[in-house]
């Protein structure tokens, strides 16, 4: 048997296992929500083990941010394909993703016999820290990615617009005219170059996946019609969930809780409950669907039901990557799209702005003592380079401490 890799000092590419170590890792500690969990990756995959230049990263975030779906775990998917193929991908997806499904699928079959909850004091520490881990990712990325006046200029009004208009279409308005903006404005003399992303999917396969994922969209709800069952109703309904969510996580829970409460599926009660305990798990926010599944007052449920409504509630964002990453690599060796993508990534930055604004700071920052939590934590990320999970945990155990 092969010794465990050096997980911060090897290439690691090719070699999915040591992608899956390394998103296990992220999957146990990354704490605070899709955007702090952007947060994370940039300072796994580009500070820490340089896989990525800042700029390579951030068009993989715009990628994702243009796509419906989990923003952070589709970043994770793309890190992982790039590093060692389709196997990378589901490596990090799996290592991103098991740790909060399989503790929330645990919590839906002991919750009614043990009465669990999280305490308030913990999850508070938590929404500090990501309000720690959330600025230290703006402040880097708005360094490298908006230098000039134009940017600065762009960021801000993205920021500016998707604050007075807290709107998932919002944000996609805005990428788009901040891609408008950069084309016109940003226009460089010739391409810059730039490390191209080690895409290993064709453009015909990749047409291929976007064909897949439309043909489902539309033939599971006939095929329900066709043939009723309750495990067909579930990766029909969780599916569509995943397919047309724009704008991350919490996006995601009024179109499941229209799919599972109204139906009989899952009581209001339990459903509150576990969007309680999902916010105290690391890892992507889409896991809730695993507790759903969990929860099912009809089979299945359990770990098996648990299993289909993650594996359906994620299907999307898979054939999504693979359709549209090989276009998109393309894309960027094309200067006027390099232009575009200089205006969408500054973009990117006010969209981080505001969302360091709303939620992580206004649900987190409540009292001076917070505002100290919280700036003690970035001064360890920032300046004494602590390990984030290790951030993480000092804070959850200082919110459990001071009872929030």
């Amino acid at each position: 048997m092969s010794a465990v890799p050096d997980l911060d000092h090897t290439d690691d590419r090719g070699n999915a296992w040591a992608v899956f170590l390394i998103f296990l890792r992220l999957g146990l500690t990354s704490f605070g929500g899709p955007v702090a969990h952007l947060g994370y990756f940039r300072e796994a995959f580009v500070t820490r083990r340089r896989w990525f230049s800042e700029q390579a990263y951030s068009d993989i975030v715009a990628l994702c941010q243009f796509l419906p779906g989990p923003a952070s775990s589709q970043v994770g998917m793309v890190i992982g394909l790039t590093r060692a193929g389709y196997r990378g991908a589901l490596a990090a997806w799996l290592g991103f993703t098991m740790p909060s499904a399989i503790a929330l699928i645990v919590l839906a079959l002991g919750l009614s016999a043990t009465g669990n909850h999280v305490p308030d004091g913990l999850l508070h520490g938590l929404k500090v820290a990501a309000v720690a881990v959330v600025a230290q990712a703006v402040w880097g990325m708005a360094r490298s990615l908006c230098p000039d006046a134009p940017r600065l200029s762009v960021m801000a009004l993205a920021a500016t617009a998707v604050i007075v208009v807290p709107s998932p279409w919002c944000q996609v308005a805005v990428m788009l005219a901040a891609g408008l903006a950069g084309a016109r404005w940003f226009r460089p003399a010739q391409a810059q170059p730039h490390a191209a992303l080690a895409v290993p999917i064709g453009q015909r396969a990749g047409a291929g996946f976007l064909l897949a994922f439309v043909v489902l969209l539309v033939a599971l709800p006939l095929a329900h019609r066709m043939f009723p069952s309750q495990p067909l109703a579930l990766v029909d309904a969780f599916y569509r969930a995943g397919a047309l969510v724009f704008g991350g996580g919490h996006v995601v829970l009024p179109l499941l809780q229209a799919a599972v409460v109204p139906t009989g599926w899952v009581d209001g009660d339990t459903f509150l409950a576990g969007y309680g305990a999902a916010q105290a798990v690391p890892g992507p926010l889409f896991t809730f669907a695993a507790f759903l599944g969990g929860a099912m007052r009809a089979a299945p449920s359990g770990w098996a039901g648990g299993m289909l409504c993650l594996v359906a509630i994620f299907a999307p964002s898979f054939l999504l990557v693979f359709g549209a990453l090989p276009f998109w690599e393309r894309l960027r060796r094309n200067a006027g799209a390099q232009a575009a993508l200089a205006g969408v990534n500054a973009a990117v930055v006010g969209l981080l702005v505001a969302a360091l604004y709303a939620p992580v700071w206004t649900s987190a920052i409540h009292a001076p003592a917070d505002f100290a939590l919280a700036l003690l934590a970035l001064v360890a990320l920032a300046a004494w380079r602590l390990p984030p999970w290790g951030v993480v945990l000092a804070c959850a155990a200082a919110g459990w401490v001071l009872g929030g």
